[in-house]
């Protein structure tokens, strides 16, 4: 986790948010560990979806959201769409409720097209176009 300008910002993977939660739940610090990440301004989430929530760790995530709601600003980057992360988190009903706290007051962005890193080794010429498997 990265912390700037005062802890007004707070950065980090889901991966790594989930695992914080949970080490700090097995420790008996979990309370203390959901204050650090409900104190930030804004709270940068990367990489949601990535992997596949355990309900565990559904659960955790959903008691940060709840804890943030209307007091502090979330960012999460995903390449899920809303309709999958009933399949993200395991269970439809606890994505329904995490949805429904982060979709409220919110503002939705999406950015379609090739992956920038990949758009930039292309045009370099370090990558080749991808040819799918049908034409080789």
């Amino acid at each position: 986790a990265v912390v700037e300008a005062g802890h007004t910002v707070l950065f980090t993977s889901a991966t790594a948010l989930i695992a914080a939660l949970a080490k700090a739940e097995a420790e008996g610090q979990l309370a203390d560990r959901l204050m650090f990440y409900a104190k930030p301004k804004l709270l940068i989430i990367d990489e949601l979806g990535y992997l596949p929530f355990e309900r565990r760790s559904a659960h955790l995530f959903f008691q940060l959201v709840a804890r943030r709601y209307e007091r502090g600003s979330l960012l999460i980057t995903t390449n899920q769409l809303v309709t999958q992360w009933g399949a993200v988190f395991g269970d439809d009903v606890l994505a329904a409720a995490i949805l429904d706290r982060l979709l409220h007051h919110s503002h939705t962005l999406m950015i379609q097209g090739d992956s920038y890193r990949l758009k930039q080794k292309r045009k370099a010429g370090l990558l080749g176009r991808v040819v799918p498997a049908a034409e080789r």
